[in-house]
């Protein structure tokens, strides 16, 4: 119950749901050692090197941020980062037979039955907070009306195709009138936006953006089979539920 419990509340998920991703990753476990998939500590360190690189960060650096953020030791942090790292492995030793390079038709119909997905504004009017205190962005965010001259502001309109996709996933991803998360500009200072506008999204063409629609097309097919082998796996298992919450 109590590990029932905690995947409910990490994920918000009711408990039935829980349940189900709590087998998933026990049958995962059990793939993976059945497979001999291993992980060295040189490759989780090479992982934590690669992540704290991507938000100019020095590995201390970064240390300090989860653990402040995410409440997490390093010991636990590369525990973390150690499960992330065999599941892509077992997930790629899966998924590397089945999978096709889908062809030109394919995209094209892909394509047009999910242009949604593809429409992005070209630009997104933003307030942008700076500050080489964490707190006082945080407390910027948690009270709008808050005032530090420790804060730097300055309003932009950000072209969302003159920035690292990242970034630009990170506006998009964010609604008008809500700040996104606190992250790190440099080693000693962070940063936060405040979306104030975006733009009407425009139509865009197929062969402009035809490598982004292989990535969607590619990753629904390997979600797919991923999918179809746990299905077979947990039908196939011997689960014993020993007691589920009262509902």
């Amino acid at each position: 119950l109590y590990e029932l419990q905690k995947k409910q509340d990490e994920l918000n998920l009711d408990s039935k749901s829980a349940l189900d991703i709590l087998i998933r990753e026990k049958l995962e476990e059990i793939e993976i050692k059945k497979r001999g998939i291993d992980v060295s500590d040189e490759e989780v360190f090479e992982e934590i090197k690669k992540i704290a690189s991507a938000n100019n960060l020095t590995i201390n650096q970064f240390y300090d941020l989860v653990r402040e953020k995410n409440n997490l030791n390093s010991s636990e942090l590369k525990e973390k980062i150690k499960q992330k790292l065999l599941k892509d492995k077992l997930y790629a030793q899966i998924s590397y037979s089945k999978l096709q390079q889908p062809k030109e038709d394919e995209l094209k119909e892909y394509f047009n039955l999910h242009k949604d997905k593809f429409l992005k504004p070209s630009f997104v009017d933003v307030i942008l907070y700076e500050s080489q205190s964490q707190e006082l962005l945080l407390k910027k965010m948690q009270n709008p009306m808050f005032y530090s001259p420790e804060i730097k502001k300055q309003e932009q309109r950000i072209p969302l195709d003159k920035i690292p996709p990242q970034l630009a996933q990170l506006l998009l991803d964010t609604k008008e009138n809500h700040f996104t998360q606190i992250i790190p500009k440099s080693p000693t200072e962070f940063m936060m936006f405040f979306i104030t506008k975006k733009a009407k999204p425009s139509e865009v063409n197929f062969e402009d953006i035809k490598n982004q629609v292989i990535n969607a097309v590619m990753f629904e097919k390997r979600a797919t089979i991923l999918d179809d082998y746990f299905a077979k796996l947990k039908d196939s298992a011997k689960i014993k539920v020993l007691r589920l919450p009262e509902s």
